[in-house]
């Protein structure tokens, strides 16, 4: 029998089960049903999986939340998802303004102390007593006995251009096949798996990437998942060994911490079991890359993936060294098209947006979308405005990203978003944030200001302006002080002039 592991607490699948149908009981209590959609505030624990079978159970959608979120972003995804409960750790609710989040009933679990015991510090204010104990709800409930119902999957949540986070809505076709049964089987064809394989992830399970292989896992149900609270490479290279795991999700940010271990402590420890590691989410230096290879072996594997489209691509490591900078060929079934600005197919070799079509993961609509979708659809494929090419075997090819959107440690942060608090503060007349390379994050966020006449701002007073507006993940690292920005005479910021010296000499623009 299969089990799920919080780093070393195991839970068996019969138990996981039960307490799945127990929580699906409690979610019908809050008058949670099909189509309908919750809210899910957990840091790494084997319970979110038991939060979304309960919600297969009951054909609802669950948004997990970015727990560094302050409580306006949280309050704005509630209100526009239509969520019917919130269910957070009990630290994370501590922390937050709870009557800044609205009417959304709201339920805690206790943090397990392997969570507990990866944070520290963590604000220990009294719960408004309007807040459900879901641990007690659970432990009453009588398990639900019905058959789960369609997989509405993820309501994954992602910003746009304007900075307002806009819900992703996968569709719930009777015609297509049922998602949880192509994660199945993704499972074997995609990830290589059999039975008695182990995946491990230690990244953040709010984030599609790690949340849809765990789910991989449960779905195809001849893998344990072990979870870890979160990335530590001393306790991540513990864990692979102990556990033997076969498959592993890492992110290049992992990669370049565990490479900067000493040599004796690296191989310390017998990761002859893993035969799978796959990463996503942002781009992967070639020099990271060969050196996880020269370590591990040919074991490691980049997908190009999105939150509205999945996974779209995937280059083994023996591809990677053929085609280097590549993220791969279309999965199968799919296909990509290189689009010019008037809509044309462009041949392999040219830079265009790129645009995929890929049935697998089933079609998709956003909840708030401000302004005319028609660009990201052409000859039935979509774009997430990212640019590149295809060669003449079909591998693509990223090289730059029209969507203003910075890509820092694998977590998506839209510039927009964090200009919209900045200008706010007294001593800013204009500002400007973008992405510059950074050799550990990917990317890191530079805010350009002009200020008010007289005034000065300091990176630290910048800082501590947003941390109560924005999580602290969004927080500039750098601040620059410009006597102007400069600016189209349509008002729109010239940000490339600002962005394109930091990117000198880098082979790609992501």
């Amino acid at each position: 029998m299969t089990s799920l592991y919080l780093s070393n607490e195991k839970t068996d699948r019969a138990d996981f089960e039960i307490a799945a149908r127990k929580t699906a009981s409690v979610l019908k209590d809050f008058g949670v049903g099909e189509d309908m959609a919750i809210a899910v505030l957990l840091r790494n624990d084997t319970r979110i999986m038991e939060v979304v079978e309960a919600c297969r159970l009951v054909g609802a959608r669950y948004a997990l939340l970015n727990w560094h979120a302050a409580a306006p972003e949280i309050a704005h995804i509630l209100e526009d998802s239509g969520a019917k409960l919130l269910i957070a750790h009990e630290d994370l609710l501590r922390g937050l303004d709870v009557e800044g989040l609205g009417p959304t009933p709201i339920a805690t679990m206790k943090t397990p102390a392997a969570v507990a015991a990866a944070y520290s510090g963590e604000a220990q204010e009294p719960l408004p007593a309007r807040v459900h104990d879901l641990d007690a709800l659970v432990a009453d409930a009588s398990p639900v006995e019905s058959a789960p119902l369609r997989f509405r999957g993820m309501f994954a949540y992602t910003s746009g251009s304007t900075g307002r986070p806009k819900g992703i809505k996968r569709n719930t076709n009777p015609d297509a096949p049922d998602s949880y049964e192509v994660y199945a089987g993704l499972a074997q064809t995609m990830l290589g798996g059999t039975p008695g394989d182990k995946l491990l992830v230690a990244a953040p399970l709010y984030h599609s990437a790690p949340h849809a292989l765990a789910t991989f896992a449960i779905a195809c149900g001849f893998m344990d998942l072990i979870i870890l609270p979160k990335f530590d490479p001393v306790n991540f290279l513990e864990m692979l060994a102990t556990h033997k795991v076969t498959h592993v999700y890492i992110v290049p940010t992992m990669m370049v911490r565990l490479l900067k271990l000493p040599e004796d402590v690296r191989n310390k420890y017998d990761l002859s079991s893993l035969r799978f590691a796959v990463s996503t989410g942002s781009p992967w230096p070639a020099d990271v890359k060969t050196a996880m290879i020269d370590w591990l072996g040919p074991i490691f594997y980049e997908s190009y993936g999105a939150s509205e489209l999945g996974f779209m691509t995937l280059i083994s490591s023996e591809e990677a060294i053929r085609k280097p900078g590549s993220v791969g060929k279309i999965l199968q079934g799919g296909s990509i098209k290189i689009i010019d600005d008037d809509g044309n197919e462009l041949p392999p070799g040219e830079v265009g947006s790129i645009y995929v079509h890929l049935p697998l993961f089933g079609d998709f609509a956003y909840t708030n979308a401000e302004g005319s979708m028609v660009d990201q659809r052409i000859q039935g494929h979509a774009t997430v405005g990212d640019v590149g090419y295809l060669d003449d075997e079909g591998y693509l090819f990223i090289s730059d990203r029209k969507k203003d959107m910075i890509i820092s440690g694998g977590a998506n942060i839209f510039p927009a978003e964090i200009e919209a608090e900045l200008i706010k503060m007294p001593e800013v007349a204009d500002c400007a944030v973008f992405g510059a390379p950074d050799p550990e994050f990917g990317e890191r966020i530079i805010a350009a200001v002009q200020l008010t006449d007289g005034n000065s701002l300091t990176l630290e007073e910048a800082r501590t302006f947003l941390e109560s507006r924005l999580a602290k993940f969004k927080l500039p690292k750098q601040l620059d002080v410009h006597d102007a920005l400069p600016r189209e005479d349509s008002g729109k910021i010239f940000k490339k002039r600002l962005r394109d010296p930091y990117w000198e000499g880098q082979k790609t623009k992501v």
